[in-house]
C-alpha cells in the first residue's frame, strides 16, 4: 500500500517483467524467482572462475554445518560442479556437541545431502578431542568463539584428509568476509588482515570460498526461492562474540551506504598488494608437539590444549 491507501503497482523483474521477488541494491535491480536464481548462481560461477578455485580431478570437502550459508554452498555447488571434469564433492559436518543447537543442524545437513545425493560424513569434537564443546568451555564461555574456531578448523582438516579431499570449500559470504576485515583492523592484527586463504601452501589443504562475493541477505533469498530455507536455532554462544557487535554495525552502514562491505574487501586486497613481499608473519614451521604446520613453536590447537589443562 502507498501512503494514501491506494494499492501500489507490483514491481516487475528488470529482465522479463514478471513480478519481482528480490531487489539487489548494489547495483539496484529487481528479479523474479527464476532470474534471481540465475543471477546468484552465475555470480558464484564467476567467482570460482576468476579466482581459479576448482581444478579437474578435485575432491572438494564441503563444510556443511546445516545453517543457511553452508546449505546455500552445497546447493549451488551441486548444480555447478557437474560442469567440471572429474570433480567430486563430499560434505563434512562438524558436531561440536552444543546442547539444544547442534543436533537439529546435523539433522538438517543429513536431510539435505540425502536429497541431493551427496556423500556426507559427520565428525565430532568428542571423537577428536575427548569432550564436547560445552564441557571444554565450562567456566570460560566468553572464549567460546575462539576455542570453537580453532577446534573446528582442526576437525575440518582432519575430516578432509580422512576422506581424501584436495580442497575445502566453506560457506563464508560477503558479510562474513567484511566483518573479518573490520575485526582484524580493530584488533590491529595485520597478519590476519592480509592473509589470503586462497594462496596455496603445500603444508595445507587449499581452502576456497565460492559465495564470498554474495551478501547474506541474498543467500537467504536464494534458499527461500529454492525451497531450502529452514528455521534453525542460533548458537547459544553467539552473544559472547565480538563478531555479533561488528555484524550489527556493518549492517547499519551497508543499509545507509550500499557497497560498504565490498569496499572493505577491496581495501583488504589493496593492503595485501602493498604488503606483498614483506614478512608480516612468522614463516611456516612444524609444531614441536603434534607436528602440524604452524607459524609458532606450538600450533593453536596445542596451545589451546595446554590452556585447557589437557
Amino acid at each position: 500500500m502507498s501512503d494514501d491507501g491506494k494499492r501500489s503497482a507490483v514491481t516487475g523483474c528488470d529482465w522479463c517483467g514478471e513480478p519481482a521477488v528480490a531487489r539487489v541494491r548494489e547495483p539496484d535491480r529487481h528479479f523474479c524467482a527464476a532470474h534471481f536464481t540465475g543471477f546468484f548462481e552465475e555470480r558464484v560461477a564467476s567467482t570460482i572462475r576468476e579466482e581459479d578455485m576448482i581444478k579437474p580431478g578435485d575432491r572438494i570437502a564441503l563444510a556443511l554445518s546445516g545453517g543457511k550459508d553452508s546449505t546455500a554452498l552445497v546447493l549451488v555447488l551441486s548444480r555447478l560442479l557437474p560442469a567440471y571434469e572429474n570433480v567430486h564433492p563430499v560434505a563434512i559436518t562438524i558436531d561440536e556437541g552444543i546442547a539444544g543447537y547442534r543436533d537439529e543442524t546435523v539433522r538438517a545437513a543429513r536431510e539435505l545431502t540425502a536429497r541431493l545425493g551427496i556423500e556426507h560424513h559427520t565428525i565430532s569434537f568428542g571423537d577428536l578431542f575427548g569432550d564436547n564443546l560445552d564441557t571444554l568451555l565450562a567456566g570460560r564461555e566468553r572464549e567460546a568463539c575462539t576455542v570453537c574456531g580453532i577446534l573446528r578448523k582442526k576437525a575440518l582438516t582432519v575430516a578432509a584428509e580422512r576422506y581424501g579431499a584436495t580442497t575445502i570449500a566453506t560457506g563464508h559470504n560477503l558479510d562474513d568476509e567484511a566483518q573479518s576485515v573490520l575485526m582484524n583492523t580493530l584488533r590491529g592484527d595485520l597478519p590476519r588482515l592480509v592473509r589470503d586463504a586462497a594462496q596455496e601452501n603445500p603444508c595445507f589443504i587449499s581452502r576456497i570460498k565460492p559465495i564470498s562475493r554474495t551478501p547474506e541477505k541474498e543467500v537467504a533469498i536464494y534458499l527461500v526461492i529454492n525451497h531450502a530455507w529452514r528455521v534453525l536455532p542460533e548458537c547459544p554462544y553467539t552473544r559472547f562474540a565480538l563478531r555479533a557487535e561488528v555484524r550489527g554495525m556493518l549492517a547499519k552502514l551497508e543499509y545507509r551506504h550500499p557497497g560498504t562491505m565490498l569496499h572493505l574487501i577491496e581495501t583488504k586486497k589493496k593492503i595485501g598488494r602493498y604488503c606483498a613481499g614483506a614478512q608480516v608473519s612468522e614463516p611456516i614451521r612444524r609444531c614441536r608437539e603434534c607436528g602440524d604446520p604452524c607459524s609458532a613453536a606450538l600450533c593453536q590447537v596445542c596451545r589451546l590444549r595446554h590452556s585447557l589443562g589437557r
